[in-house]
């Protein structure tokens, strides 16, 4: 798949199949993780694969709209040390576990981190040391089936040219993408 084609079928997963993923492809997905921009080149993160059934149940129910991860075939949780830019940096991580997990046709979900009021508690679980900062929790699994996509924004909705330009929202449904200036 190429890199155009994943961004866009990438769709959020939280129905498993009860599927191994290879050891192989875990490595590959953390390696594109590793790959990700980092601020002043710093790459504050590391990653934790979490197998164990009994411990995905644990954070799921630590959660507040993760409770699916106890399906997952794995979780994978994103921490970074607390740098100044852990969060961009961390997200940047994140973004690449998700679109490398489809790439090979497993489906993932990002679940929150910062700033939850579970982020302690699942750190504590998980024996992180205190100068880390939960980014994500990630699932993932090959799915049932993937997901419809959710209706977007117009393109012309979303898109200014130079400066911000306030438009009329009932403008902004009628024009269509074609007649974008951009086009």
């Amino acid at each position: 798949m190429d890199a155009l084609d994943c961004i866009k079928k990438r769709r959020c997963v939280r129905q498993y199949l009860d599927r191994e993923i290879s050891q192989e492809i875990l490595k590959d997905i953390i390696d594109c993780a590793r790959l990700a921009p980092s601020a002043n080149n710093i790459q504050p993160w590391e990653f934790i694969i979490i197998k164990d059934k009994e411990m995905l149940r644990k954070i799921a129910c630590l959660t507040d709209y993760g409770t699916f991860i106890k399906d997952a075939t794995i979780c994978i949780v994103v921490v970074c040390k607390d740098t100044k830019y852990f969060l961009e940096d961390g997200s940047a991580a994140t973004e690449n576990i998700l679109l490398a997990a489809r790439a090979y046709n497993i489906g993932g979900c990002w679940v929150a981190g910062d700033k939850k009021k579970y982020c302690n508690d699942v750190l504590k679980l998980l024996n992180v040391p205190r100068e880390y900062k939960l980014i994500s929790l990630i699932p993932l699994g090959y799915c049932k089936n993937f997901p419809t996509p959710h209706e977007k924004k117009e393109f012309n909705e979303i898109l200014h040219f130079e400066k911000y330009i306030l438009k009329n929202i009932k403008d902004k449904r009628k024009e269509s993408i074609k007649n974008s200036r951009f086009l």
